[in-house]
This record gives C-alpha cells, structure tokens and sequence, in this order.
C-alpha cells in the first residue's frame, strides 16, 4: 500500500460521525403498538451536526439490513424517534421508541413504544426522524464500507441457499 493510500485510508477512517436519519413516506397506519409507514421512500436520508454537516442517502432496505449491527446496534439499544405527520389541517408529532423493523414492498414497520403524543390511527405524508444513538458505523467510513459489502455477500449466499 503505498504512503497517499494509507493516509487517504486513515483519513476515512476518521471522518467517522453520528447521523441522523430520516425517513419520508406517503401515510402512515398505527395497530395494536406497530407503526406501519406506507409508501416508504426507496432511501433512507443521513445528515450530521456540525462541523462536517455531511449528507447523504443509504437505500431503506440497507439501513433495515444493519438495524442489528456493531455492538451498540439499535437492535440492543433501540433508539427513540419523533414521527412528524400531516394531516388535513394540523401536524402532529409524536415521540417513539423504535423496535422490530420489518420492510414489505414499499411499507416499512415498526413495533413502538410511545413516549409522548398521540399517534392516530391513520395520517398523510409522514416523516420520521431517527435518533443516532447506538448506530455501530457511518456510511461513510471506510471500515463501515468494508463491513457492509461482506454483510451484504453473506446475506445474499444465505437467499440463494434458501431458494
């Protein structure tokens, strides 16, 4: 490995930060402690505080695929979340804890626990906002890259083994 390689490297590894991440559907639905977000948006947004402010997306399907990763992963330390949705004429927003994801097609769901508000029945376009606490690696480190494609090799061995 040459010197500008290892230092580009070291550098990425570093750039490691704590996102938060959004996720934007078209309604939402709330049964028996599980939220189930309709219309779900294909990627899953990121941003960080300063002073990187970096952006990005990761597909909704990958983000679903780490729930459980790294040794804080929110699969051991569910994180809390606020769900912001319209409806006609009011917004309402209300605080979560996040537990059991599960996507099908474009409906992605969660089993909640709500801390505060009410969470209706129904509402409009939804939006909700994922606290980073215990997420394991950032879409932008070098190791977390590294991590996902060998993840993402064994998951795909375990589907085509399952056929």
């Amino acid at each position: 490995m040459t010197e500008d390689k290892e230092s580009q490297d070291q550098s990425a590894q570093s750039d490691e930060f704590e996102a938060l991440y959004v996720q934007t559907a078209a309604g939402m639905a709330y049964d028996n402690g599980r939220l189930t977000l309709n219309g779900i948006a294909p990627t899953t947004l990121y941003f960080s505080d300063r002073p990187s402010r970096i952006t990005g997306h990761i597909t909704t399907e990958e983000f679903l695929d780490t729930w459980g990763d790294g040794d804080d992963s929110f699969a051991d330390d569910p994180p809390n979340a606020v769900l912001s949705t319209f409806s006609d004429d009011e917004v309402n927003d209300v605080v979560v804890v996040l537990q059991d994801p599960a996507l099908d097609g474009d409906q992605f769901s969660y089993q909640v626990e709500i801390l505060d508000g009410e969470m209706p029945a129904i509402g409009g376009g939804s939006s909700l906002f994922i606290d980073t606490i215990g997420r394991p690696m950032t879409p932008v480190s070098v190791a977390g890259v590294h991590r996902r494609g060998r993840r993402r090799g064994r998951r795909r061995a375990r589907r085509r083994s399952r056929r």
